[in-house]
């Protein structure tokens, strides 16, 4: 009778580990209807990756679709510094004419 108790106790269903956030998480199955867990999600990737532009550029549309211009501005000012560290041969060229495109857009709208 113990050896069966320790087998069925032994069957016990674990939780599954969690998948790690990754740099593409930010924008991973957004919704307009989910838009504020989106955000929160996001939040978590900028946090994981503090020097990486690439989330704060995602960031950044996330904050614009929710109507929040002044994070979404504060976001790209913040990406466009981290990457102007970066040497242009190791950042992509889309992200970094993004980043182009979205500060000057910033600049004329003002924050």
């Amino acid at each position: 009778m113990l050896l069966l108790a320790l087998l069925l106790g032994g069957c016990v269903e674990q939780p599954l580990p969690q998948r790690p956030i990754t740099r593409e998480d930010c924008l991973r199955n957004v919704t307009l209807e989910h838009l504020p867990s989106a955000l929160q999600q996001c939040d978590k990737v900028v946090a994981a990756f503090p020097q990486d532009p690439g989330p704060l550029n995602e960031r950044f549309l996330l904050h614009t679709l929710a109507g929040n211009t002044v994070a979404a501005c504060r976001d790209i000012a913040r990406a466009t510094t981290l990457a102007a560290g970066v040497p242009k041969t190791k950042l992509d060229p889309i992200l970094r004419q993004d980043l182009e495109v979205r500060q000057r857009s910033c600049s004329q709208d003002g924050p």
